[in-house]
């Protein structure tokens, strides 16, 4: 698609300019003429790409929306952008090798320093003659392009995407499916009684049936009975608002058969302002917007819907949550839009394949790959309804299996998926240029696939995908991205953390095939495995940037030197060639590998490694070399010890080490540490270190690493209290902190911890004689653990003050029969109370935990009821009891059972236990 290539092309070049080893290198005036060409082609192709609405390469008479002289240009700018940043990266290498020589060696290499500076300065030379020469054939089609296309006409795209969306309103009532709950709702807001004007917000990704539902209910008598005035404005990307007025004075003025005014295309915005506001002043109007990108719109819009006592109502559908969350004035409402189930799903797509006859589909025997192919929609109206139409017109079975193994290719070249395929696009379009590389970046993962936020951002700041701004970490930019992502329904989010965080995201099947093709065509990105007949040297041979491999590999085939990322989704070992010497991310996570080759540390570019959950026992012996590197993950590997020299990584952010034990004294060594020179305190820039074992020199100069925000420290022993707090006291940013003692008996002495204001999320392991002081100080804290505490009754009152507690976990940390909650825990979401040995009763007294959702039991064999008390839980939607007595479990089970009054308003009771035949669970809801 051009818009990427404009974007990622030349903001890629100009930031790579800015590359301190290059400005050092002695080529600046190769660069100055370079920076001042690119900046006078990215206004031109920004000023064209005003007028793309998709990429379409599609014409019409006398216009187009991108020519092939367009998309010749922004093809050339993409291999340019490329070929300049391989030059930056390889010079970049010579570079480094040769300042971390000797002063004899540097005698030595000197001359092939020399020719590599001379070498870039040639090639940055060559770029510029391509440079100029793109820029010299911009200025002959400048003219060209100024004759053929106005500054407002998009060349046809918008106006048929509008046609499309306007046909909404012509559905009829029988083809529409899953639209009931939905439709009831919004007609009840709707049709509310209050008096003032109220905006309703329909959201959800394009193709979801935002339109289609709008359209439903505006046609609907039930509705327009109790309106005056009624206009369904469908909203342009690039709309001017003056015609939006006037298709609005036409829409009433035709609902109210009434003659349009013969001077509307004459009038001034302010004349059609005040034509509006005398018009439908004191009447109850009702009008859709459809399709709204962005919250500007109503600030120009709003004047002229007067805001009266009338009950007047305004429904805007629109792909953005930050449109629907606006704030459109009190009693406002917002929609989301679900994508239909299975059941629903199947309806559709018979409707559209066979004509609503199921019969059909078994006589014919389509109906198990029909069901595939309709796995691949996800639930998306639009994807179903267009492929449903599309197949109905295939007879054999052999057909609908070649459609189900090339989807891809049907999405972007069968003109019946056309709609589905530019609705989408769209919504990639109106992407800022950072997002659309980190979007583009997401459609590498297999299909389905859960992708964790943390990891996603660390890869987008390995590829420098994040830019820049002053005062805010690159984490929180990335962060911002994926939430925008999310915002404009690109990104689904599949899991939340408890605190409300997206913590998981998928990408909708549809979406990443169409991300796919275009990743496919910029170069940008492809995958090995995504389809049966893939095959990885043909992905290669187009130079892509960034490769995932989804199935076993041939040895050897992974060989370009110009790979950027490699990311391994096969639990097959592969073999890393030694060509990958540009790589910045290599993430084997889950993957077959083993050993690590010890090329490795020649890879100077890379930033990101990822070895969590392999097989790897090892790092290699000279992985201090890595001196780019910011991200080194060996979670869940064998990699039990860093090896010497970890402090020369002095870009190092991220080191996450923590692995499970599952050896024979796991029950209180669950989590393993990793070993690690005390020498590693001289990363300054170090901000997660996650986990390591405790020992009596490293604890004493912990405290210099004052970046860091995350610490999760095990095998503490009661002498390393005190340099462990004086240490952790010089750590201001401090959010998250675990601390496990080397056995349950032992001691943690953390009296003299007082800078923890900022912690936000606290795990102690260990046995605490008391509770100490500074508890009262955690003011930040949202979670709150405790194991082997061994307190009394009276330590509750230390915790049911903190004010942003939203997850208590009590983990064989309490030694009394009786354990109440008194009061406090006002935003307390979920609880855990596991394995207390002498606990017989809990009482949850009236006003205490009362947001409280989640409660879990576990392991309290002696506890005789559940919580008294839980009646009042009114917000308590999951009660979990693992491996409790049998008398609890019969006191709730069943309508007979004694206390099933107190639980019955619980939507979910699950019992978990254990028997020979393994771990099992069963609903005791009602």
């Amino acid at each position: 698609m051009a818009s990427a290539t404009v974007d990622v092309g030349i903001g890629l070049i100009l930031s790579l300019l800015e590359n301190e080893t290059l400005l050092l290198s002695g080529v600046h005036s190769e660069i100055e003429k370079m920076k001042k060409e690119l900046l006078i082609i990215k206004s031109f192709l920004e000023d064209t790409h005003k007028q793309d609405w998709n990429g379409s390469t599609t014409t019409t008479t006398g216009t187009t929306t991108t020519t092939q002289l367009f998309q010749t240009f922004v093809s050339n700018i993409r291999d340019l952008a490329y070929q300049v940043e391989d030059i930056i990266d390889e010079f970049t290498y010579h570079i480094h090798g040769y300042r971390n020589c000797t002063k004899l060696q540097r005698a030595f290499h000197f001359p092939k320093y020399m020719w590599a500076r001379h070498s870039i300065a040639q090639k940055l030379g060559a770029a510029n003659v391509m440079i100029r020469s793109i820029s010299e054939s911009m200025k002959r089609y400048q003219t060209y392009q100024g004759a053929s296309v106005s500054p407002v006409d998009d060349g046809g795209g918008t106006k048929w995407l509008n046609n499309i969306s306007e046909s909404s309103l012509f559905f009829s009532e029988n083809s529409l499916v899953g639209i009931d709950a939905a439709k009831g709702k919004l007609i009840g807001w709707l049709l509310s009684p209050e008096p003032q004007r109220i905006v309703v917000s329909v959201v959800g990704m394009g193709g979801s049936g935002k339109t289609t539902l709008s359209a439903n209910i505006f046609k609907s008598q039930t509705v327009r009975k109790h309106f005056a005035s009624y206009a369904w404005v469908t909203i342009s990307k690039s709309y001017v608002i003056e015609d939006v007025f006037r298709t609005m004075i036409k829409e009433f003025y035709k609902e109210a058969e009434t003659q349009i005014p013969g001077e509307l295309y004459s009038l001034t915005y302010r004349e059609l302002v005040e034509k509006l506001v005398e018009y439908l002043h004191s009447k109850r109007y009702f009008v859709v917007l459809d399709d709204v990108w962005n919250t500007s719109l109503w600030r120009e819009i709003s004047i002229a819907l007067p805001d009266g006592i009338s009950g007047s109502r305004v429904v805007i559908t629109t792909r953005s949550n930050n449109v629907a969350s606006f704030s459109y004035g009190s009693g406002s409402r917002k929609h989301e839009i679900e994508l239909l189930n299975e059941d629903e799903a199947w309806v559709l797509f018979c409707n559209k394949a066979f004509s609503g006859s199921l019969e059909e589909c078994r006589r014919r025997n389509l109906e198990l790959i029909a069901r595939k192919l309709l796995e691949r929609c996800q639930g998306l109206p639009l994807a179903i309804a267009s492929l449903g139409s599309m197949m109905s017109t295939k007879r054999l079975e052999s057909e609908w299996k070649q459609v189900y193994n090339s989807l891809n290719w049907e999405l972007n070249n069968n003109l019946e998926l056309k709609v589905v395929r530019s609705i989408l696009s769209l919504s990639f379009s109106d992407l800022p240029y950072p997002l659309k590389r980190c979007f583009l970046y997401c459609c590498m993962f297999p299909v389905n696939y859960r992708m964790k936020r943390k990891r996603l951002v660390r890869m987008w700041m390995a590829q420098r995908f994040v830019e820049p701004i002053r005062g805010v970490k690159a984490e929180e930019v990335a962060d911002g991205y994926l939430n925008e992502l999310v915002y404009r329904n690109m990104l689904q989010v599949i899991l939340w953390n408890p605190f409300g965080r997206p913590k998981v995201f998928k990408m909708h099947d549809v979406i990443r095939e169409i991300a796919l093709s275009i990743s496919k065509a910029e170069r940008f990105c492809d995958v090995n495995g995504d389809d049966d007949d893939d095959d990885a040297e043909t992905a290669e041979d187009h130079g892509t940037r960034h490769l995932c491999i989804q199935k076993e590999m041939r040895s050897g085939t992974v060989r370009r030197t110009n790979l950027h990322t490699l990311l391994v989704c096969t639990k097959h070992s592969i073999e890393l060639p030694p060509s990958l010497k540009l790589l910045r991310a290599l993430d084997l996570e889950g993957s077959g590998i083993s050993k690590l080759p010890e090329f490795l540390v020649t890879l100077f570019n890379l930033k990101y490694l990822n070895l969590s959950k392999t097989e790897v026992k090892e790092l290699p012996r000279d992985f201090h070399r890595l001196i780019n590197l910011e991200t080194l993950n060996t979670r869940h590997s064998k990699v039990d010890e860093l090896p010497p020299g970890m402090w020369k990584l002095r870009k190092l952010r991220y080191l996450i080490t923590f692995r499970c034990n599952y050896g024979h004294d796991s029950n209180w060594n669950y989590v393993l540490g990793t070993k690690v020179s005390p020498s590693i305190c001289q990363l300054k820039d170090l901000q997660v270190m996650d986990c390591f074992n405790a020992e009596a020199e490293l604890i004493k100069t912990l405290g210099g690493m004052t970046q860091l925000t995350r610490v999760s420290i095990v095998m503490i022993r009661r002498e390393h209290g005190r340099d462990l707090c004086e240490s952790l006291n010089k750590i201001k940013r401090l959010r998250f902190l675990s601390l496990t003692s080397i056995h349950e008996e032992e001691p943690l002495e953390i009296d003299r911890l007082i800078a923890t204001a900022s912690i936000e999320k606290l795990f102690l392991a260990g046995k605490l004689e008391r509770v100490p002081s500074w508890f009262s100080t955690l003011q930040n804290v949202t979670y709150l653990g405790l194991r082997g505490s061994k307190l009394q009754e009276n330590s509750i009152h230390y915790l049911q003050t903190l004010p942003k507690l939203v997850w208590l976990s009590f983990y064989n940390a309490y030694m009394g029969t009786r354990l109440c909650f008194a009061e406090g825990f006002e935003n307390l979401k979920m609880l855990d109370i596991v394995q207390m040995k002498h606990l017989k009763e809990v009482v949850i007294e009236d006003g205490a935990m009362v947001g409280i959702q989640k409660l879990y039991i576990r392991a309290c064999r002696v506890l005789e009821s559940v919580p008294r008390g839980i009646k009042n839980l009114v917000n308590l939607q999951e009660l979990h009891l693992s491996h409790v007595s049998d008398q609890l479990v019969e006191r709730i089970r069943g309508e007979e059972g004694v206390d099933r009054s107190r639980v019955k308003h619980i939507p979910a009771i699950k019992h978990h236990f254990r028997t020979e035949d393994g771990s099992f669970y069963v609903s005791l809801s009602s």
